[in-house]
């Protein structure tokens, strides 16, 4: 398995992860999510490889986050997710994933839990 950053490049903290990637050696595949952003399954299997809650991945300070009422403690997992796929700038970012695990890198340095050995 490759290693493969959803990366936003106006982001610190996602140029933050992609440098220490590379400076261990690993060139990974970049996904920059706003041009390529995830389908449903792929989103939810990220999810799940996280071991996360869909709404931990949820960014709250966007203005869609309030425009679809998001901050709804009765929304469905499935509606997050849904609302995420159709609005990806709401997708926390950088996620990394590598063959030890997937993580949302915030710090960046939690990409170093992941590195395969």
């Amino acid at each position: 398995m490759a290693v493969t950053i959803w990366h936003n490049p106006r982001c610190s903290n996602s140029r933050g992860a992609l440098e220490l990637l590379r400076e261990h050696g690993i060139e990974p595949v970049v996904i920059e999510y706003l041009k390529t952003p995830p389908d449903r399954p792929t989103l939810a299997a990220l999810i799940t490889r996280m071991g996360i809650a869909p709404r931990e991945l949820l960014r709250s300070k966007e203005p869609a986050y309030g425009s679809l009422g998001l901050d709804d403690a009765a929304l469905t997992d499935a509606a997050l997710i849904e609302a995420m796929v159709a609005h990806p700038e709401l997708i926390n970012r950088p996620i990394v994933e590598t063959p030890r695990g997937a993580r949302l890198c915030r710090p960046p340095e939690t990409v170093l839990e992941i590195l395969p050995a």
